[in-house]
């Protein structure tokens, strides 16, 4: 399906020149409308509260908010004030600064897995580091994932990866030597017994987990999922690595994984942490962490691991977030967008199911609960192309892949969530009428 709209003169030059000098047109595949049938990216020149403005003057409610980083909405007050103060005051230095350790402060005393933590700038940069140390400290070269979780593009965990891969159709990343890719076992995501038998037959390096995921869509945990690994890890001596690059912040001041009662050995944070700059994170039990350089033998660096740019923006969203009732409104935010596309769903006749945790979800088009990566992928993914491309046209940007999230911020309000709604059963109808003439 190509797309239904013209996208506008400014647009049309824009890919035409970055298609002959950027791979695809993109920085990053996630930003292509290709899954979609679209061609090129969207071009947004400017952004602010739950709203993008595209270089062709349109606008577009936001549900993209950066794949997860954004919670608090765009240029928000706190954060461009923290910014302009701290650009005045030089943007990276190379040195040691009393933001890092105030904000490595706050993350210690906020999340139950960290007794210590160590920066670096992406989600990517934080699983392989997480991976590298878990494989140190065992001395076991093995890691145990799940199907449908991504966790950055590192060469190890791109097996059955969801999200970005999953969407272009790339199962084995092209490029991952064959050794690296024999030291990994993928076993379905919220199946317990499998997790277990595959832990203590290969007793790996790592175990290494969404606590919710949300690169299959959103998809939270079976209530025995997460304990079953915390107790296969000790019975086989693996470590359990938590990725809530995603999760942490989203849904809570803190981890998930504390709401849901389960400790990691290590867990990696980004995203929301670093206030929609570059900013990443990974951290756990201090014995482990203690085996990291200058200290021990376990070498990780980086020049922008922890500028002080991104500690500023972090720290001003984290202090946001910490306002009471925050993460009430945005639950409550959630359930209301929910039980909108449940009715709109309901009143069109369109098979799907809305998967929700607090300000995130995910609509999968089909009959059946959606618990894992096979279920994501039986979902009808060419009624999502149409739908997506009808509420584009009706002022609302998802992201071009059926496998990601709706994320919600505190610049939406009932009156964004309600017109989303209005949108979601007019595409709906939309796509009825198209599946009706097939």
């Amino acid at each position: 399906m190509t797309a239904p709209r013209d996208v506008g003169e400014r647009s049309r030059a824009l890919y035409e020149r970055a298609a002959r000098v950027i791979p695809g047109a993109v920085s990053s595949p996630a930003r292509s409308l290709a899954p979609v049938g679209g061609v090129g990216p969207l071009f947004v020149e400017r952004a602010e509260g739950a709203y993008l403005y595209d270089v062709d003057g349109r606008r577009y409610l936001d549900y993209l908010q950066a794949f997860g980083p954004g919670i608090l909405g765009h240029a928000h007050p706190a954060v461009t004030r923290a910014l302009a103060d701290q650009a005045a005051r030089g943007v990276l230095y190379g040195t040691s600064t009393p933001g890092e350790v105030e904000l490595a402060e706050r993350l210690v005393a906020g999340i139950g897995s960290l007794e210590a933590v160590r920066f670096v700038s992406t989600g990517t940069e934080a699983v392989m580091s997480a991976i590298r140390l878990a494989r140190a400290a065992t001395g076991r070269e093995g890691i145990v994932t799940f199907a449908g979780s991504y966790h950055g593009h590192a060469d190890a965990v791109l097996a059955e990866a969801g999200s970005g891969p999953a969407t272009l159709g790339i199962e084995h990343g092209a490029g991952i030597p064959r050794s690296t890719l024999e030291l990994v076992t993928t076993v379905p995501y919220n199946d317990a017994d499998a997790a277990r038998a595959a832990i203590l037959r290969n007793r790996p390096a790592a175990i290494l987990v969404e606590p919710v995921a949300g690169n299959m869509g959103i998809v939270p945990p079976a209530p025995d999922f997460l304990p079953a690994l915390r107790r296969a890890a000790d019975d086989a001596g693996s470590l359990l690595i938590l990725d809530e690059v995603i999760t942490a912040f989203r849904f809570r001041a803190g981890a998930v994984s504390d709401a849901l009662g389960v400790r990691g050995d290590l867990i990696c944070l980004g995203k929301i942490i670093g206030g929609g700059l570059p900013l990443a994170a990974y951290g756990g039990r201090a014995d482990l962490m203690g085996m990291l350089a200058p200290r021990g033998p376990v070498y990780q660096a980086g020049t922008h691991a922890g500028n002080p740019l991104s500690v500023a923006a972090g720290l001003a969203a984290l202090a946001v977030l910490a306002a009471p009732g925050v993460y009430e409104r945005l639950d409550a935010l959630g359930a209301r967008l929910e039980a909108g596309l449940v009715a709109a769903l309901g009143s069109t006749g369109v098979a799907g199911t809305v998967n929700r945790m607090g300000s995130g979800m995910t609509l999968f088009f089909g009959d059946r609960k959606v618990r894992d990566h096979e279920g994501a992928r039986a979902s009808d993914h060419g009624r999502f192309r149409a739908f997506f491309w009808e509420m584009l046209q009706r002022g609302v940007y998802l992201a071009p892949s059926p496998y990601e999230a709706w994320f919600l911020t505190l610049a939406h309000g009932e009156a964004e969530v309600d017109a989303t709604v209005e949108a979601a059963a007019a595409a709906l109808e939309v796509v009825r009428g198209l599946a009706e003439r097939m």
